[in-house]
């Protein structure tokens, strides 16, 4: 006996984070939104603070508010970030530059922290500017990358872990939810496995941030980057975050020597020495505007809090889940992603061979998921700002997108 799928709107009337979607900006051309896990939502409560920005931080206080308030916003905000959603205390988290520049500074400084060590350790279904950023820094340093090959359904495990690192490992670089299969891996257990063999490790927080609790101090993580406009929604192209463990601090040299990064950034020194603390981890002037949206939504997630976040995410998916086997499952569409709580994190990866015309035709009708090569949907699932009627929209609409024949 199948048990019968709850209503959308029950499920919606009873959700005690409903109130928070209304706090988001409704786009009159979406019917529903399922790719937070790629750029969250901007608030309503965002367009005042860009007037203010721009009426008086920027407008009347002009270059004044370097020295009264964005100097420090770089650490301020990445304390925010450490507290609201990492398990990490203040002191060890940082926004600076693109995603792809913090993992390019922060990989070379773990590398190089174990000289005489001469291996890179990663899957081989990591996201691609993880992967190729790995690889040239290989390149640079004449290093071997050691490739884990994990279950696409499911990710990258401890036991995988111990098997491709020892005393050659320098650095292993993970993330923590695959961006394919939505899996999350343990990451207390393979930092911890990492640490035995006597090397470091980065994770890639990027598809977590801000959705799953972390405890990074408790498990004693290393180092870790994470981007901003998903979960956190900073907004397209807002800068990412690095976590740089106190005790490593002093140990780790990142590459991209900026006046930003110096101990004294007004002295125009000869040299570079650099600042104490995770100032040392900034290159260039600090991308101000794109930090701002961030800021708005930090408050929801203190106000909401991450536990809650996390179970209305288990919800959400498990209704996905439900859906998918309803009315998906019978048109050859499989689920990639793992259905036990504890291994995945807020986005379901379905599979079918028609995904791709599939998806364009969604977009046009302003139902929006995104495609992944070669055959997968993903339903982005935001917690916050994602309904329960939007998901059962959008799958509806993938079926009635789909060819019926078999």
């Amino acid at each position: 006996m199948t048990t019968a799928i709850p209503s959308a709107a029950e499920l919606d009337d009873r959700d005690p984070l409903r109130a928070y979607t209304d706090r988001f900006v409704a786009g009159s051309e979406v019917a529903a939104y399922l790719d937070g896990n790629s750029l969250g939502r901007p608030l309503t409560v965002t367009g005042e603070r860009f007037a203010s920005f721009l009426a008086h931080d920027w407008g009347n206080r002009l270059i004044r508010s370097w020295d009264e308030q964005w100097m420090d916003l770089p650490l301020r905000l990445g304390d925010r970030i450490g507290f609201s959603t990492l398990g990490a205390a203040a002191g060890q988290t940082v926004v600076a530059d693109s995603t792809t520049v913090m993992l390019y500074k922060l990989m070379r400084a773990g590398i190089d922290a174990n000289p005489g060590r001469t291996e890179i350790v990663l899957d081989d279904d990591n996201f691609p500017t993880d992967r190729y950023i790995a690889q040239g820094i290989a390149a640079e340093r004449g290093l071997t990358i050691r490739w884990i090959s994990p279950d696409t359904a499911r990710g990258v495990t401890e036991a995988q872990v111990r098997e491709a690192t020892g005393p050659n490992t320098a650095l292993v670089v993970l993330s923590h939810v695959s961006y394919r299969s939505g899996y999350l891996a343990d990451m207390e257990g393979i930092t911890r496995a990492v640490h035995e063999a006597g090397a470091l490790v980065l994770w890639d927080l990027c598809h977590s941030a801000g959705v799953i609790p972390t405890r990074l101090d408790a498990w004693g993580v290393d180092i870790a980057v994470g981007c901003t406009y998903k979960y956190l929604n900073g907004g397209p192209g807002s800068p990412a975050f690095g976590y740089v463990a106190e005790r490593l601090q002093a140990r780790l040299t990142q590459p991209i020597w900026g006046w930003m990064g110096a101990g004294d950034v007004f002295a125009m020194g000869g040299e570079f020495a650099p600042a104490v603390g995770m100032r040392r981890y900034i290159s260039g002037t600090p991308p101000v505007v794109g930090m701002l949206a961030m800021q708005d939504m930090l408050d929801l997630i203190d106000e909401a809090g991450i536990d809650a976040i996390r179970r209305k995410s288990f919800e959400l998916t498990d209704y996905a889940f439900a859906l998918v086997d309803e009315y998906l499952a019978p048109l050859g569409v499989v689920t990639a992603t793992p259905r036990e709580h504890q291994f995945r994190g807020s986005h379901v990866t379905i599979s079918h061979p028609s995904f791709k015309a599939v998806t364009a035709r969604l977009w046009k009708d302003d139902v929006i998921p995104d495609f992944r090569n070669p055959d997968g949907i993903r339903l982005g699932l935001s917690p916050l700002s994602t309904t329960f009627a939007e998901v059962r929209a959008a799958v509806e609409a993938i079926a009635g997108a789909l060819p019926h024949s078999r």
